[in-house]
């Protein structure tokens, strides 16, 4: 196993790893829209956090060697399924390969945020 980092997305705020490669994969952590430069929560609705979100995601994935067309998977937490519509306005001008997906409504994110996203790539 391989630990994947890179300072273009946020530090992990807890014990783990932004990425871990296996037998040809990449596993993300969740990836919130905080910004790497500043360490801060985005400004704004789901959107901006959606897009920073990806943002970050994007920097791992490209760290790992891989991009959005190698994602398999993805798990998606917003924390109010009344943002999904938005939320997917979003998520669909990356994952242009429709990778399985799952999306839930979960009670809390880290700092309050209101969409958290992991990714399974190929590399």
């Amino acid at each position: 196993m391989r630990v994947v980092y890179t300072d273009k997305a946020p530090a992990a705020i807890g014990p783990y790893s932004q990425a871990m490669i296996t037998g040809g994969l990449l596993f993300t952590s969740g990836q919130i829209g905080i910004d790497p430069a500043t360490g801060e929560v985005v400004e704004g609705g789901i959107e901006e956090q959606a897009e920073q979100v990806i943002k970050n995601l994007e920097a791992v994935l490209k760290e790992a060697g891989t991009d959005f067309t190698k994602v398999v998977k993805t798990t998606c937490f917003l924390q109010d399924m009344g943002d999904f519509a938005a939320f997917n306005a979003v998520y669909a001008k990356y994952f242009v390969n429709k990778p399985a997906r799952s999306c839930v409504a979960v009670k809390t994110l880290p700092k309050n945020l209101l969409v958290e996203i992991e990714v399974i790539a190929e590399l």
